[in-house]
C-alpha cells in the first residue's frame, strides 16, 4: 500500500508540474521498472504487445471520421435539423443543442470533438437569439460530455480491451443512461427557457423541413450503419469504424461538397496527430498499468478487501469519489488504464458486473471533464469561444448536478446499464 501511495504521489507531482500526461505516465513507469530491475527494452516490448490489438484499431478510424465531420457541413446540418424540431419552443435552441450532441456523439465517440463542433455553431447562434451567454456555454459543454457515453465511445473501446469485455455490450450499456441524461438535460433547458422567456423561432415551411431532412440523411446514416452493422453481425467494431471514416469522407467530398481533394492531406495530418496524442497516452498507460500488475498491488488490495468484508455499494462509493478526483487531473483513457488493473479483481470478487462498472466510470469522467480546475471539456469550450473559465463554470453547474443525479441512478440501479445488453445480446 505504501508503494502504491508513493507511486501515486510521484505521478501527481509530475502532473502538477505541468508535464504532459503521457510523459508523466511513461516516466513514472520507466523509473519504477528501473528500480525493480527491469529493462527498458522489455518495457518497450510490453507496450508494443499491448498495442497490437484489433480492438484498438477502431480508434484511429473513429478519429478520422470525426475529423471529416468537423470540417464538413454534417455537424451544422444536425444542428439545423434539431432546431427545426425544437426551435419553436422557449429555449428551443438549447434543446437543439442537446439533441444535436446526441447525434454527433453517435458518430464521433469523443466529448472534446463534440464540444468543439457544436460550440463553434451554437454559441454564436444562441447569442444572436439573446440567450444568456452563460447558459449557452453550459448547455454546449454539458451536452458535449455525451460523446464518451453514447456509442461508439472511444473510452469504452479501451475499457473493453483492458477488461476483456464485449465492446458491443459496452456500447449498448451506454444507451439507456445516455438517453436518461438527454431527457434530464432537456427538462432543465425547457424549464430555464420558460422561466427566462427565451426567444423562439417561427415554424419553418414544410418544403424547408423536407429539404433539410434529405440533406441530413448522410449524417444520420453514419450511426445507423455503424450500430446496425455491429449488432447485425455484418461488421466488427474496427470495420464499422473504417466504414464511418469512409462515409464521412465521401459525405464531405461528394454530398456536402465542403471538403476539397486538395485538403485531404491536411485533414489526414490532423487525424494522425489526434490519434497519436490518444495512442501515446494509451501506450504509456499500458506501461504504467503493467508495473501495477507485476508488483502485485491488486492482489494485496484484494486480500485487504476480502478480509475487511466491504460491501459492493461501499466499494462503488469509494471508487466514485476516487474517479471524480482522478478525472479532474487525468484524461479519461488514463484513468481507465491506471485504475482498472487495480480494481478489476476487486469488483469481480465483490460480484460487480464489469459492464455496469464501465458506465459508472464513464459517468464519473463526464462529471470530471466539466469540473475545474483541469476539466478538459472546460478548456476545449474556452478555447473555442474565448470565454473565461469562471463564465463557463457559472453556466455549467446546473448540468453538473444533473450528471451527479445520473451517476447516483446508474450506481444504485445496475439494470439501467445491463437491461439493453442482456436483452439484445442474451
Amino acid at each position: 500500500m505504501l508503494t502504491l501511495l508513493a507511486v501515486g504521489g510521484l505521478l501527481a507531482l509530475l502532473i502538477l508540474l505541468g508535464i504532459p500526461i503521457y510523459v508523466a505516465l511513461g516516466g513514472s513507469a520507466l523509473i519504477l521498472f528501473f528500480l525493480s530491475g527491469g529493462s527498458v527494452g522489455g518495457l518497450a516490448q510490453i507496450v508494443l504487445d499491448h498495442l497490437n490489438s484489433s480492438s484498438l484499431i477502431a480508434i484511429p478510424y473513429f478519429v478520422l471520421a470525426t475529423t471529416f465531420l468537423e470540417h464538413s457541413r454534417a455537424g451544422r446540418v444536425l444542428v439545423e435539423l434539431a432546431d427545426v424540431w425544437t426551435g419553436w419552443m422557449k429555449g428551443g435552441l438549447g434543446l437543439a443543442c442537446v439533441f444535436a450532441a446526441l447525434g454527433f456523439s453517435a458518430i464521433s465517440g469523443s466529448s472534446t470533438a463534440t464540444v468543439i463542433a457544436l460550440g463553434a455553431i451554437l454559441i454564436p447562434a444562441m447569442t444572436e437569439r439573446a440567450y444568456p451567454r452563460e447558459f449557452a456555454l453550459g448547455v454546449v459543454g454539458a451536452s458535449g460530455t455525451l460523446g464518451i457515453l453514447i456509442p461508439p465511445s472511444i473510452a469504452l473501446i479501451v475499457y473493453g480491451y483492458v477488461t476483456g469485455s464485449s465492446v458491443p455490450r459496452l456500447f449498448l450499456a451506454g444507451v439507456v443512461p445516455g438517453l436518461i441524461q438527454v431527457a434530464l438535460f432537456a427538462l432543465w433547458v425547457i424549464y430555464f427557457g420558460r422561466r427566462h422567456n427565451l426567444t423562439s423561432r417561427a415554424r419553418p415551411k414544410r418544403s424547408a423541413v423536407i429539404r433539410l431532412h434529405i440533406e441530413a440523411l448522410p449524417a444520420l446514416a453514419i450511426p445507423v450503419l455503424i450500430l446496425g452493422g455491429i449488432y447485425g453481425g455484418i461488421v466488427t467494431v474496427a470495420e464499422a469504424a473504417a466504414l464511418a471514416a469512409i462515409i464521412s469522407m465521401c459525405g464531405g467530398l461528394f454530398i456536402y461538397r465542403d471538403i476539397r481533394w486538395r485538403s485531404l492531406l491536411g485533414l489526414l495530418t490532423i487525424s494522425v496527430t489526434n490519434t497519436a496524442r490518444i495512442m501515446f497516452i494509451v501506450a504509456m498507460s499500458f506501461a504504467f498499468s503493467h508495473w501495477i500488475i507485476a508488483s502485485q498491488v491488486s492482489e494485496t488490495l484484494l486480500q485487504s478487501v476480502v478480509s475487511s468484508e466491504i460491501s459492493p455499494w461501499k466499494f462503488l462509493l469509494i471508487m466514485n469519489i476516487a474517479m471524480l478526483f482522478l478525472g479532474i487531473f487525468l484524461e479519461v483513457i488514463s484513468v481507465i488504464l491506471i485504475t482498472l488493473p487495480i480494481v478489476l479483481p476487486l469488483m469481480l470478487a465483490l460480484g460487480i458486473d464489469p459492464i455496469h462498472y464501465a458506465v459508472i466510470v464513464i459517468v464519473n469522467m463526464q462529471i470530471a471533464t466539466i469540473t475545474p480546475p483541469v476539466g478538459l471539456t472546460l478548456f476545449a469550450l474556452s478555447s473555442t469561444t474565448n470565454a473565461s473559465m469562471a463564465e463557463i463554470v457559472r453556466g455549467i453547474w446546473p448540468f453538473a448536478l444533473i450528471l451527479l443525479l445520473s451517476l447516483l441512478l446508474v450506481t444504485v440501479f445496475p439494470s439501467l446499464s445491463l437491461l439493453l445488453p442482456n436483452y439484445v445480446l442474451s
